[in-house]
């Protein structure tokens, strides 16, 4: 991460393929970004790749917003998350390997505006409210949609179904934006409750 942090000191545009290190930059763009630190994509034809490809700028080398630190899942309550659930995955509702799945706050922490802090002892009831499954590969899907939502508050689809079981396709402006009631009815924030809402509509069309 810091020799990433290094290449992108200088606010230059950057070429992911060649110029960047690693084949998946997103963890460590991802950890930057929880430091405060603003970065820029687009794509743009690369002179040494000979071809379009995703280039990367800091914007600068001040934080622009407060440190939000990611702290880890405390072991006790991951093996709670992952048994009350019964190790499936939210999105493919496949029962996997423990070790292949992530536990995922459900409110993207693109949008938090404060620490988070863990209660070991907090209800299954809770649990189920505030996190889910996911694969690393799902995890960073997701995120991608939930910051191009933070960036043009145009609320994330899935593989193109336009369909929210409350709200509409924009954050609802009367929402903040850390208020987790502005995700709710989109896919990502909770793919059970968006399935069977989707199931219903179906179901009495069908009669």
């Amino acid at each position: 991460m810091q020799k990433f942090f290094l290449i992108l000191s200088d606010s230059e545009w950057h070429c992911g393929r060649h110029e960047l290190p690693g084949t998946q930059p997103a963890k460590a763009i991802q950890i930057i970004r929880q430091h405060g630190f603003e970065i820029k994509n687009k794509t743009q034809y690369c002179k040494k790749c000979k071809e379009k490809t995703v280039h990367r700028c800091l914007v600068s080398t001040v934080p622009v917003a407060d440190s939000f630190i990611r702290l880890q899942i405390p072991a006790q309550l991951r093996k709670r998350v992952v048994e009350l659930y019964g190790s499936k995955e939210i999105i493919s509702q496949r029962e996997m390997v423990p070790n292949l799945l992530e536990v995922d706050h459900r409110f993207p922490q693109v949008r938090w505006s404060k620490d988070e802090s863990y209660d070991v002892n907090m209800s299954d009831e809770e649990i189920r409210k505030k996190f889910q499954l996911l694969t690393r590969q799902n995890n960073l899907w997701k995120s991608r949609y939930c910051e191009h939502c933070k960036k043009t508050d145009l609320r994330g689809t899935f593989i193109g179904i336009d369909f929210f079981f409350a709200g509409e396709e924009r954050w609802n402006p009367k929402i903040p934006s850390d208020d987790e009631r502005g995700c709710y009815g989109c896919f990502w924030f909770n793919p059970d409750a968006w399935r069977e809402a989707l199931n219903k509509l179906i179901e009495e069309n069908d009669k």
